[in-house]
């Protein structure tokens, strides 16, 4: 008999740590391999985390709720085969395990994380830290937070190095860069004299519960979402277009496809297949919608990976469409509706909502005419859908008059980082997938 080890996995480059949400599974269970055995929460996803071997649950060492670095032994599983882990053996440094000897960002593996500090731990406030030669285990993890917090810096020209995080051994977090420097200039200056820190400023009144009220803590989904939309506000220069697209031609072709296009396929054909596949086309030609911003460099990325907004019952999650420039109209329904699906069902694993590129959201299906969505980071743009409704238009007629007619339409809106983008190439790029679908060809299907 043996033990083995179940860690806690990534969802990114850039995170370091996780919540496991809920054990599927107790102690004295038998398990597959690969059969669900418990669930963690970020941002991006609700995910099933599955048991690396089969055997019995003999120990769980993280309970629900507790949030801790990836790579940390959550429980152990007794198993015939396998890597023999004695029980008393302590969990793994995770932080070190996750980054390199050489610096930057940690490795890729499967793992997840919160930007919250694990709830089992007591944390203080990010505050200056004691400075060193910088060799410490503790600078090293402080000065290789993630990607986005060393932007953060860059941009506000402050140093890593001198703030004290709440994350793992002094970690700095993007909760805890954003708080700092939203606590004021005052603040700000003080980092640079020696030892001395503003105290905390409020960032207004505290709202308070009447009598009657109901209270109720965030899920650990919807905090993290809050805190990556309100990073991405301060992080983008947002600017948002509109254009009314045309979909009649689309709608005809799909009213008379449809039914072989779902007999080849299997699959339910929707208008939102058409518009990834028209995005993708304009994302070639407009690269500068498909890059991310590294302090003064753009990254232009060579895949054109395509996030979808779904939509939950209790929260919001983007799967991403991989490599969407080599897939037919058949390989993106596919794709899509299998990842939306999935997505439903908790069943998404980490890689599939990582690295997209561009995001597409829809709220158009419960209704919106037209939104302003908010950009997905480190994205530079993302592309919003309205309701898709017959509409009367005035058209030219054949004898040069004008015309009345009945068309499909519906208002895209395109949210932008005008950092890097000016309002005439994110117009033309829309212009652009505007064209493509009024214009779409019928072979295309």
């Amino acid at each position: 008999m043996a033990l083995v080890d179940i860690i806690m996995p990534q969802m990114g480059e850039s995170i370091a740590e996780g919540t496991l949400s809920k054990w599927l599974k107790k102690v004295g269970d038998e398990v597959k391999r690969d059969e669900p055995i418990f669930e963690i929460s970020t941002d991006k996803v609700d995910a099933e985390i599955p048991a690396p071997s089969a055997g019995v649950l003999a120990e769980i060492i993280v309970k629900e709720g507790e949030t801790v670095a990836v790579q940390t032994v959550v429980a152990r599983l007794q198993t015939e085969k396998g890597a023999m882990v004695p029980a008393s053996e302590p969990a793994p440094q995770p932080a070190a395990a996750a980054l390199p000897a050489s610096g930057g960002p940690p490795p890729k593996s499967e793992s997840i994380a919160a930007p919250t500090p694990p709830s089992h731990q007591s944390a203080a406030p990010a505050g200056a830290a004691p400075r060193s030669n910088g060799n410490s285990f503790e600078d090293r993890v402080r000065t290789r937070s993630s990607p986005l917090v060393r932007k953060i810096a860059a941009e506000h020209g402050l140093d890593i190095a001198a703030l004290q995080g709440t994350g793992i051994a002094g970690r700095v977090t993007k909760k805890d860069i954003l708080g700092f420097i939203e606590s004021g200039p005052g603040r700000m200056a003080s980092m640079h004299a020696p030892g001395g820190m503003a105290p905390d400023v409020p960032h207004g009144p505290v709202p308070e519960p009447w009598p009657g009220d109901t209270v109720e803590p965030m899920s650990k989904m919807r905090a993290l979402i809050s805190d990556h939309m309100v990073a991405s506000r301060r992080t983008s220069a947002h600017v948002t277009s509109f254009m009314e697209v045309d979909l009649t031609r689309v709608a005809r072709i799909r009213t008379r496809k449809r039914a072989e296009f779902e007999e080849s396929t299997g699959q339910k054909l929707t208008y939102l297949p058409f518009i990834i596949a028209s995005v993708v086309k304009g994302l070639r030609a407009f690269p500068i919608m498909n890059s991310s911003v590294a302090g003064r460099n753009i990254i232009y990325r060579k895949p054109v990976n395509i996030g979808v907004a779904v939509a939950l019952d209790w929260g919001l999650i983007v799967p991403v469409i991989k490599n969407a420039e080599d897939l037919s109209l058949a390989g993106i329904t596919r794709s899509l509706n299998d990842l939306a699906s999935r997505a439903r069902a908790k069943k998404l694993s980490p890689e599939e909502v990582q690295d997209g590129t561009f995001t597409i959201t829809n709220p158009g299906v419960f209704g919106s005419l037209m939104g302003a969505p908010i950009i997905n980071q480190p994205q530079v743009a993302i592309l919003g859908i309205g309701a898709i409704e017959k509409r009367p238009k005035i058209l030219p007629g054949a004898d040069g008059e004008d015309t009345i007619a009945i068309r499909t339409c519906a208002y895209f809106s395109i949210s932008f980082d005008h950092r890097i983008i000016d309002g005439a190439v994110a117009d033309q790029f829309l212009a652009f997938v505007k064209k493509t679908l009024e214009e779409y060809p019928e072979s295309g299907v």
